[in-house]
């Protein structure tokens, strides 16, 4: 009985939360260990049905960076990086766009699908989507065919959305000449949630959200005010890989989304645990007082 009880609970907790964002977009960025685990493909795929159907409209992000390196290589091509960025030649495009548009995305809707939603993966090409324009290099080095958003064109998410449809989005700009951009996923889905009007951000990592120290996972910072997140972009805090997925709830912020998280999705569920419970269990960002 008490194990029921329990159950209940959760659902009781969960009340508020579904309420009050029913009929809202959430912009889910995908990474990290989920799309490599199989179980943690799952479980995200699950948490992503259930927003469904509790009425929510979710839109996914997913990178996939690792995984185009590992097709260059068995292709016999050498992977190149310039200060992080890829430098993206027309073979890399094309590569790209394969193993993004062709295999992530389309492997990531019929995980949902099998969940009971019907979902569409896109290219941010598809509907001009994402329009693009050549990323410059801070030390001027050629990137190729590296991209940043340079406009939002909502029209085809939403009406596939209110439709009922879950959209998967590749992080493939196009271009002012209307050829493939390879943009990072992270800075695709701060601008997305912006250009939507999403009410919520959700950036998956494989750490538990901003840590007060990178080395402990125990200094999780639970909360964060968007004048918090911008004084610690460019301190140590900030290192590597988080630099872009915190630019990225800020990007959203301020845009008008309401709120930006930051969790693990190395933990199974940890989507529905962030967004449906009181303490959550990663970062979250806001621009006004906080709430989840």
């Amino acid at each position: 009985m008490t194990d029921i009880v329990e159950r209940a609970e959760v659902l009781i907790e969960a009340l508020p939360y579904i309420r009050r964002f029913r009929g809202a977009k959430i912009v889910v960025k995908y990474g990290g260990a989920a799309m490599t685990d199989d179980a943690l493909k799952r479980s995200v795929c699950t948490d992503i049905a259930l927003l469904h159907y509790v009425g929510m409209k979710p839109v996914v992000v997913h990178g996939g960076g690792p995984m185009i390196s590992d097709m260059m290589t068995k292709l016999g091509l050498e992977p190149k990086f310039v200060n992080g960025q890829r430098v993206t030649d027309e073979a890399t495009m094309s590569i790209a766009e394969m193993v993004l548009v062709g295999g992530v995305a389309q492997d990531l809707a019929a995980n949902i699908q099998r969940a009971g939603v019907p979902a569409v993966a896109l290219s941010g090409r598809d509907g001009c989507t994402l329009g693009a324009c050549k990323l410059q290099s801070p030390d001027g080095a050629d990137l190729g065919q590296v991209g940043e958003i340079s406009a939002i064109n909502p029209s085809l998410i939403n009406d596939l959305t209110d439709a009922g449809h879950v959209v998967v989005l590749s992080p493939i700009g196009g271009g002012d000449d209307g050829g493939p951009l390879n943009i990072n996923a992270d800075h695709v889905a701060g601008k997305l949630a912006a250009g939507l009007g999403a009410r919520k951000l959700v950036v998956l990592s494989d750490v538990p959200g901003l840590l007060a120290d990178p080395e402990d996972p125990a200094s999780l910072v639970s909360e964060l005010t968007l004048a918090e997140a911008r004084d610690m972009m460019g301190t140590d805090v900030v290192t590597r890989g988080m630099i872009p997925k915190l630019q990225s709830c800020i990007t959203a912020l301020e845009g008008g989304v309401e709120r930006a998280h930051m969790i693990d999705g190395s933990q199974p569920h940890s989507i529905l645990t962030e967004l449906f419970s009181e303490g959550g269990i990663g970062t979250m960002l806001y621009a006004e007082p906080a709430g989840h």
